[in-house]
C-alpha cells in the first residue's frame, strides 16, 4: 500500500485536531503531528495544565494549540477530528458522544470507553456521517487490519492476538526476568523447548514457574483490547480467562492451534494474548500482533518456511505478525484515512460480542469501593478480568468492568463470583451508562 498515493489529496484543507488527554500516548502524538503538513492539533484539552505546558515545550509544536481544560467549553477554535487518550471510560464516551453530535470524527485511544460502549458511539457516528475508529498504532487497531488483510488475501485465519506489554527475559544463567523482577534458578532454561510436542504440558509448566515467581501473566489491558477486537471481528476468546501462554516467537504456530493438533485451542476463529519468552539478545514482539492462519498448499508454505516465516512443526498452520505497536507516532494515519477518506482504520461495525467482566480473586464486604490499586493496569486488587458472551444487561447479569471499578458494593460478594448489575452502586446519571442503555436497547432487546 503506497501512502502518498492514498492520502494525497492535495486539494483538501489542513486537518484541525482537538487532543483530548496528553499523556504518553497524546504527548507521542503532539511531536509527531508536527511533522505532517496536513494535520494541526489547535486545541488541547487536560485537567493538569502543567502536563499540557510540558507537552507542548517536548514537542516543539509550532504554533502552540490552545490549552483547555474542558473541550466542551464555549469559544474554541473549529476542529475536525478529536483524539480521545484521556484512559477515562466515562469521560471518554461523553467526549466521543458531544464530539460526534457536534460533527466530528473520534480516534478513540480511550479503549475503556470502547469495550462498554463502542458500538453505539460507532452507530451514532455512522448517524452523523462522520468516523469513529479505534487509533491506528494501538493494538485494537492493529489486529482488526491485520485480520481484515488476511482475510481479504483469502487466507483462513485460525486464531489472532497480541503480545502483553512486557517480556519475561531469560537470562543465560536461568534468571527469568520481568520489567525490573529478578527469579533466579527459575528452572526455565529446561523448558526451553517443545521436544515432544506437547504444548500444553510445556506451557502448565511455564506457568508454574512465572506463579512461583509471582509474575503476572494477565493484565486488564490485554483483556480490554481484544474485546474491543472481538467485538470489531467476530473472533471470540476460547474460554473466559484466555490461555495467555508464555511463549516464544516462533512457537506461536505450534501451540495456538486445536488441542488435535496437539495446541491449545478447542475451537478455531478465536481470540488470545501471549506472554513473550525470549533471551536478552533476541528482539522483542514489542506488544504487537499476530494472526495464525491455515496453510493449504504445501508448496507454498514450505517456500515460506524457507524465507524465515514462522510454519508449525506439522505444516498446517503459519503465524502472520505485526512486531510492534508505536502509540502515537502512528495514530496520524487514523486521523488522515478519517477526515481526507471518511474511513475508520479500526472496525467497520463493531457489535456487542463479548463483555469485559470482573470475577472475585477474595471475598469482599458490602460498602467496599473497587478502587483501581495499578493504575498503569487499571488492576483492582481482588479481582480478575474474564472475557465473556455479552449478555442483555439486567440485575443478575455480569456488570462491565470499568462500570464496577471506583464504585461501591451493595452486598458481600464471595470469592470466585463474577460482579452482576445488582451487586454496584453504578452511576445511572452518567453518560457511559446512557450509552451503555442505548446500546442494550438495539442490540439485546
Amino acid at each position: 500500500m503506497n501512502y502518498h498515493g492514498l492520502f494525497k489529496n492535495d486539494g483538501a484543507p489542513q486537518i484541525r485536531v482537538a487532543l483530548v488527554g496528553v499523556g504518553d500516548f497524546g504527548a507521542t502524538l503532539m511531536d509527531q503531528s508536527r511533522n505532517i503538513d496536513k494535520i494541526e492539533i489547535n486545541v488541547i484539552c487536560d485537567k493538569d495544565e502543567t502536563r499540557m505546558q510540558d507537552a507542548i515545550s517536548n514537542s516543539g509544536i509550532k504554533p502552540p494549540p490552545m490549552m483547555v481544560t474542558d473541550i466542551t467549553a464555549d469559544g474554541l477554535p473549529a476542529f475536525d477530528v478529536v483524539v480521545e487518550a484521556t484512559g477515562q471510560p466515562g469521560a471518554a464516551a461523553a467526549v466521543a458522544e458531544w464530539a460526534i453530535e457536534n460533527g466530528c470524527h473520534v480516534i478513540m485511544a480511550s479503549k475503556e470507553a470502547g469495550i462498554v460502549v463502542g458500538p453505539i458511539l460507532n452507530h451514532l457516528a455512522n448517524q452523523k456521517g462522520v468516523v469513529y475508529t479505534e487509533v491506528e498504532g494501538d493494538q485494537p487497531s492493529l489486529l482488526i487490519g491485520l485480520n481484515s488483510w488476511a482475510e481479504t488475501l483469502g487466507l483462513e485465519v485460525l486464531a489472532a492476538g497480541k503480545s502483553s506489554e512486557y517480556d519475561f527475559v531469560l537470562e543465560e544463567n536461568d534468571t527469568l526476568c520481568w520489567r525490573e523482577h529478578r527469579h533466579q534458578h527459575s528452572g526455565m532454561l529446561d523448558l526451553w523447548q517443545c521436544d515432544d510436542g506437547d504444548w500444553q504440558s510445556l506451557i502448565e509448566k511455564r506457568n508454574a514457574v512465572v506463579a512461583n515467581a509471582k509474575f503476572p501473566t494477565r493484565t486488564v489491558p490485554d483483556f480490554c483490547e481484544l474485546g474491543v477486537v472481538a467485538n470489531g471481528t467476530g473472533l471470540f476468546p476460547d474460554r473466559a480467562a484466555l490461555y495467555a501462554p508464555l511463549l516464544r516467537p516462533v512457537e506461536l504456530a505450534d501451540a495456538f492451534q486445536v488441542q488435535s493438533e496437539g495446541g491449545l485451542l478447542a475451537n478455531t476463529k478465536v481470540i488470545d494474548v501471549f506472554n513473550c519468552l525470549r533471551r536478552s539478545d533476541e528482539m522483542s514482539f514489542a506488544g504487537g500482533v499476530f494472526v495464525i492462519v491455515r496453510c493449504e498448499n504445501s508448496k507454498t508454505w514450505e517456500l515460506l518456511r524457507g524465507k524465515g516465516h514462522v510454519v508449525a512443526r506439522n505444516t498446517k498452520a503459519a503465524m502472520l505478525f505485526i512486531g510492534q505497536h508505536t502509540l502515537g507516532v502512528e495514530a496520524p494515519m487514523s486521523i488522515l484515512s478519517a477526515a481526507l477518506l471518511n474511513l475508520p482504520t479500526g472496525a467497520l461495525a463493531p457489535e456487542p460480542m463479548v463483555d469485559l467482566v470482573a470475577r472475585t480473586a477474595r471475598d469482599f464486604k458490602q460498602g467496599e469501593t473497587l478502587h483501581i490499586t495499578d493504575p498503569h493496569h487499571h488492576a483492582v486488587a481482588g479481582l480478575e478480568p474474564e472475557l465473556i458472551r455479552a449478555n442483555p444487561d439486567q440485575a443478575n447479569s455480569p456488570v462491565p468492568y470499568y462500570m464496577a471499578t471506583d464504585r461501591k458494593l451493595l452486598a458481600d460478594v464471595k470469592r470466585g463470583t463474577v460482579l452482576t448489575w445488582s451487586m454496584i452502586d453504578t452511576d445511572e446519571a452518567s453518560r457511559l451508562y446512557q450509552l451503555r442503555r442505548q446500546q442494550n436497547a438495539i442490540w439485546h432487546q
